[in-house]
């Protein structure tokens, strides 16, 4: 069963993107982006500080990593909610990264994908989400965890145009109000933004500071 609100997010996420607007495709070009990035991580990087408040490198790195093995698992129907715990990093923090990011695009990239239900655990148990909504969130994910990733190692991060598009729109469609300020909420409340880039933007929607760390 889904909500009429969650319903409505689906749609208005899907109308304003359109409908040939290939998620799957685009999931997987914001998931290695970040491999590329994670590529760059070394064992002295992990202590740093990131811009998930509370998180250094270590632990985003085992967020994300969960966060790939739990979508993977919830696009085959499978909803227990171990399997969205957080595993070791490894001796090989880009290795563990890598193995995990191309997990789930391979899982995401099975046939019928955006028409299945996904049980997501860490969302809620009271119903299910369609695939295409499910895969809109980890995209979005992994769009402002690329960007995160990056500005911890003091990198730049590159996604074309029609991505950053895309992604704008479905951040624009995250829930804003007292959810954020909720314990464990995914996303901070929104920051004042008013410059010309679009993935600043996209992160500033979603609580992160583009001038991050200041």
């Amino acid at each position: 069963m889904t909500t009429d609100s969650e319903s409505r997010t689906e749609l208005r996420i899907l109308d304003a993107i359109g409908a040939d607007t290939d998620l799957v495709a685009l999931d997987a070009q914001a998931v290695r982006t970040s491999i590329e990035l994670v590529s760059h991580v070394t064992t002295a990087d992990l202590a740093k500080p990131t811009p998930c408040a509370d998180w250094t490198l270590h632990g985003l790195l085992t967020h994300m990593i969960a966060q790939h093995y739990g979508f993977a698992a919830a696009s085959r129907g499978e909803g227990d909610p171990g399997l969205w715990k957080l595993r070791r990093l490894g001796d090989d923090p880009a290795e563990s990264y890598r193995a995990a990011a191309e997990h789930v695009i391979e899982a995401f990239a099975e046939d019928g994908v955006p028409e299945r239900k996904f049980p997501l655990p860490e969302f809620t148990t009271a119903f299910e989400f369609s695939g295409a909504q499910a895969v809109s969130f980890h995209f979005i994910d992994y769009v402002v965890h690329s960007w995160d990733v990056a500005r911890t190692l003091g990198r730049t991060v590159g996604f074309d145009n029609g991505l950053l598009a895309a992604a704008l729109v479905v951040a624009e469609a995250v829930p804003g109000g007292r959810a954020r300020l909720a314990p464990g909420a995914a996303f901070a409340p929104e920051i004042a933004f008013s410059g010309d880039s679009t993935l600043d933007h996209i992160v500033a929607i979603l609580g992160r500071s583009p001038n991050w760390p200041h």
